[in-house]
């Protein structure tokens, strides 16, 4: 066991490491951080960069990790068994009076056994920290000698990444899957592993998770439903417009002809004040039309946005598949699920109000979004329902009585008044509040 021997275990090592890093530190990078790098000059970051685009570049880049440490691996037992083995054999022969073969095996278990130590600990266990640490430092460290790599086990590469597209073919699956593509539910965890990192602030956080939300959220849920619709008739007279603007919390009113369901478009509150103060009456409200688009109570939230970018309107009219009218979403219904309500122009009751109770829970109201009531219902509700009185109303699958008690999310929800087939308002005691006292 010669100091030559050890110096060749050492290098075997360290190339095992030098793969390992590189490998994770390949999966780990963020390009965002190394975009800036390439763009002041720095060509192995210019490089790199070519690299983690292209997912077949990348995918022989892992290849020829995997393909290093394979081999190192491979080459450092064979070594340790035909050298330190060969040598520590007669050694414990003599010292411990055994018998040749004995000898011989024991010696070959002891270094497998350190050698593995050896490999995990510094060959595996040490150069992934690093590279989860610090993965743009040890990607540009080792891109150098993984790009010599890459030459030297080009055939390599070839055969072994065409056999395993050979044997994932009857399975399906695509070669070339080491691509950055995260779910939206694996962008949440990642906001939530930031945020307990100290990375994000609980507000920052919130809204990214409120944003990934909006694709699951559909028109139904986050408009102002039917029955709660501040429209006006196509021949209202001009002393009921007008009174009907004044006590009006909106800055634009739906129109329609006859019956809510046969909305014709709306008008601007400030269009009906100005012609009434210029003229001293009102034209017809079909003079003062504005197209409002419609759109199906089913379409998701974040698609509802561009179209009404596209249609250069902040409402659309929400039908069901029946073309029925079931309600009217905003931009500021949009906006209010990201930021939390933030108020139409002349709109004064926006957010029911939240009542405090003697006993410790809260009084809201049977109409309150049900999106406005995820701190009492916990951080996710599911279903259709836009409002909170329909939310308790699916969970039943009826309508609600006075009285009644429900349990969503771990939230205790007791029924106070009902009338005309809706809920009017409810007492809440939040999840974490039914927690604390079980607790105590």
């Amino acid at each position: 066991m010669s100091f030559f021997h050890w110096a060749v275990l050492g290098l075997l090592t360290a190339t095992n490491a030098l793969y390992v890093a590189a490998e994770f530190a390949a999966v780990a990078v963020k390009r965002s951080a190394l975009e800036p790098l390439a763009q002041r000059g720095d060509r192995s970051a210019a490089a790199f960069l070519r690299i983690a685009n292209d997912r077949v570049a990348l995918d022989r880049y892992i290849a020829a990790c995997q393909i290093g440490i394979t081999l190192s691996s491979l080459v450092a037992g064979a070594f340790a068994q035909s050298t330190i083995a060969r040598d520590l054999g007669p050694l414990l022969q003599s010292a411990f009076a055994l018998q040749a073969l004995v000898a011989h095996s024991i010696a070959a278990v002891v270094v497998l056994v350190g050698l593995t130590v050896l490999q995990v600990l510094f060959g595996e266990l040490l150069p992934k920290s690093l590279a989860l640490q610090f993965p743009e430092r040890i990607a540009l460290a080792t891109f150098v000698p993984m790009r010599w790599s890459i030459s030297i086990y080009r055939v390599l590469i070839f055969l072994l990444n065409g056999a395993g597209t050979f044997l994932l073919r009857p399975f399906g699956v695509a070669p070339g899957g080491q691509g950055h593509v995260h779910s939206t539910h694996e962008l949440e965890l990642l906001f939530a592993e930031s945020r307990r990192g100290g990375k994000l602030s609980p507000e920052l956080h919130r809204r990214l998770q409120h944003s990934l939300r909006l694709a699951r959220r559909t028109a139904r849920q986050l408009m102002v439903p039917r029955h709660q619709l501040d429209a006006i008739e196509a021949s209202t007279a001009d002393a009921e417009i007008l009174k009907h603007v004044l006590a009006s919390n909106y800055s634009r009113l739906p129109v329609y002809r006859d019956t809510i369901d046969q909305i014709i478009g709306s008008v601007s509150t400030k269009d009906i004040v100005a012609a009434y103060v210029t003229g001293g009456e009102i034209p017809p409200l079909i003079a003062l039309l504005l197209p409002i688009p419609f759109v199906p109570a089913t379409l998701s939230a974040d698609r509802v946005v561009p179209l009404l970018q596209h249609e250069h309107s902040s409402k659309a009219v929400v039908v069901d598949e029946l073309g029925s009218v079931v309600g009217i979403i905003s931009v500021d219904d949009i906006l209010a699920e990201l930021f939390g309500e933030l108020g139409e122009e002349r709109k004064s009751e926006s957010v029911p109000a939240v009542e405090q109770l003697a006993d410790g829970r809260v009084k809201l109201s049977g109409s309150t979004r049900a999106s406005a009531a995820e701190s009492f219902l916990g951080d996710h509700w599911e279903g259709t329902a836009a409002t909170l009185g329909g939310l308790i109303a699916d969970k039943l699958g009826r309508l609600p009585v006075a009285g009644e008690h429900i349990e969503i999310n771990g939230a205790e929800i007791t029924v106070l008044e009902v009338s005309h087939n809706a809920v009017l308002s409810v007492a809440v005691r939040s999840a974490t509040s039914v927690r604390r006292e079980d607790g105590a």
